[in-house]
């Protein structure tokens, strides 16, 4: 079963414009060529200095090997001096799994426009989080897919422990996320009685694989 990082990044005031550049040119193809898929980059519709992204693994193990093999190697240290400085905060990052069968984001990277080329502007999704106990996540998680039966995809939190810890993840989580084509309406979002610690509008960057259907 797959495992799914959902990265929140606080950038510096105006500086979010040039991180999507600088991402989509160099860091798109050169996490893919060491296994990491990078799924979906996106800026956050209502809080303007915000960047999300989501890269997904075969497994944890895969994941350690990758993530050592990018963040030790030759790109990253070429354009970690530029990136990192237009950035205040970086840990806010959920680590998840697939909520089922049939439940992971379907996503084809040869549709991403190569670098260089601009993609056609792509129609804002939406991501529910919802904070649920550990044990009620499964459950939940199943209500979930169920309110929304449209979801692209329905994830919760992986409790496996952080095998790459150079990288902080919210270890304290635990979530159910839903990723849907649009936001609901907020009377819409409440599930058993539980309404989300989260509603991101996020837009897809010119580069984004994932992208509304």
């Amino acid at each position: 079963m797959t495992v799914l990082e959902l990265r929140q990044y606080t950038m510096m005031p105006g500086r979010r414009q040039n991180f999507v550049d600088l991402f989509d040119r160099e860091f798109v193809e050169t996490q893919e060529a060491l296994g990491i898929e990078v799924v979906a980059q996106f800026t956050d519709l209502d809080r303007p200095d915000r960047y999300v992204w989501i890269r997904r693994f075969p497994n944890m193990e895969a994941r350690k090997a990758s993530l050592d093999a990018f963040y030790s190697g030759p790109v990253w240290a070429e354009h970690s001096a530029a990136a990192n400085p237009m950035m205040t905060e970086w840990h806010d990052v959920l680590l998840l799994k697939p909520a089922g069968e049939g439940r992971d984001l379907g996503v084809n990277a040869a549709d991403r426009p190569p670098p260089g080329r601009m993609g056609a502007e792509g129609r804002p999704l939406a991501i529910l989080v919802w904070d649920v106990g550990p044990d009620r996540l499964a459950g939940f998680a199943g209500e979930v897919a169920r309110a929304f039966p449209d979801a692209r995809a329905v994830y919760f939190t992986d409790p496996a422990p952080n095998t790459y810890p150079r990288l902080p993840v919210r270890e304290d989580a635990s979530v159910v996320v839903a990723i849907l084509d649009r936001a609901p309406p907020a009377d819409r979002a409440t599930v058993d009685g539980r309404a989300p610690s989260q509603i991101l509008r996020l837009a897809p960057t010119p580069r984004s694989a994932l992208r509304a259907a």
